[in-house]
């Protein structure tokens, strides 16, 4: 087995990201637009493939100055509970610091609790959130 290869500003095409999002969140596969849509407003993004295949993603989107947010960590099915997010989120944090940012934000349900507080070392802080 090759060794998985994680990459900042990774490439990868629109279908093969619909595919996973889709698998990762429950959905049918959508038509979006991710390449234009992470080029256009992300600091970045870390891919994980393996054998060739993307099986991780994670978007870091950002302000422009000091913060930095975590969006849309996605691992297929067969690889989660393997560590893939975990470095996902490692390698975002590491490109964010080196571009400057200060601060890594992330919100997620109360079942991703024990990946972000525990596995990630996010800290707990006080937000506040409007339903639009």
């Amino acid at each position: 087995m090759l060794e998985m290869c994680f990459d900042w500003r990774g490439r990868f095409d629109n279908e093969e990201l619909n595919v996973l999002h889709a698998e990762a969140f429950a959905h049918p596969v959508l038509p979006i637009d991710w390449v234009g849509q992470v080029e256009q407003h992300s600091l970045g993004w870390v891919t994980a493939r393996d054998a060739g295949r993307l099986i991780g993603f994670v978007n870091v989107a950002w302000d422009g100055g000091v913060h930095a947010f975590i969006l849309d960590t996605m691992v297929v099915a067969a690889r989660r509970r393997q560590g893939v997010a975990t470095r996902l989120v490692a390698a975002a944090a590491i490109e964010a610091r080196a571009a400057g940012c200060e601060w890594l934000h992330v919100d997620f349900e109360d079942e991703l609790r024990p990946f972000y507080l525990g596995a990630c070392e996010f800290k707990t802080a006080s937000a506040g959130l409007i339903a639009l």
